[in-house]
């Protein structure tokens, strides 16, 4: 992950102390933060998520690609310097090989939280509680798709192509 250090010469850099909140749950920002040095805790609600310290490491993405609000808190846990791209969308097109990462990214944790998800199916199958459920919710996530989204790219074509 490192490497993404190298496409962002040109993003501002932060540096936050202990204790300060980066991104708030339920709130907007657009940014897009790119950790450089330091360790950060994300949350949701009151459930810590993971600790992250890997130089290149982003967080904000989902927000970003999304356009909702922060689905988590994150947390400097120790002295942190990030990169912080103010508009995360505009950052993003700029940068493709980013875009690339993140998308290959997002994949990778799809794949983990489906293989998770039908492991825990086969475990609960036939249950006649709450657990039954979880073939539902898999169903429902798995087929869940905004009416609205189109595939393809909101670049102009080029025109010597």
């Amino acid at each position: 992950m490192r490497e993404i250090l190298n496409y962002c010469s040109d993003v501002p850099i932060e540096r936050l102390e202990a204790g300060s909140v980066l991104l708030e749950e339920g709130k907007w920002s657009g940014r897009l933060y790119i950790i450089e040095e330091g360790e950060v805790e994300v949350e949701r609600g009151d459930t810590p998520v993971a600790l992250v310290s890997e130089p290149g490491s982003m967080f904000g993405e989902m927000s970003v690609l999304l356009d909702v609000p922060h689905t988590a808190t994150v947390r400097a846990v120790t002295p942190v310097t990030v990169r912080v791209a103010e508009d995360g969308v505009a950052f993003m097109k700029r940068h493709p090989e980013i875009a690339f990462f993140l998308a290959r990214l997002l994949a990778q944790r799809l794949n983990a939280a489906t293989t998770y998800l039908v492991d825990l199916k086969q475990q609960f199958e036939g249950h006649g509680d709450h657990l039954g459920m979880v073939g539902e919710v898999l169903d429902a996530l798995i087929h869940q798709q905004e009416d609205d989204f189109t595939p393809g790219s909101d670049r102009e074509p080029d025109p010597r192509m």
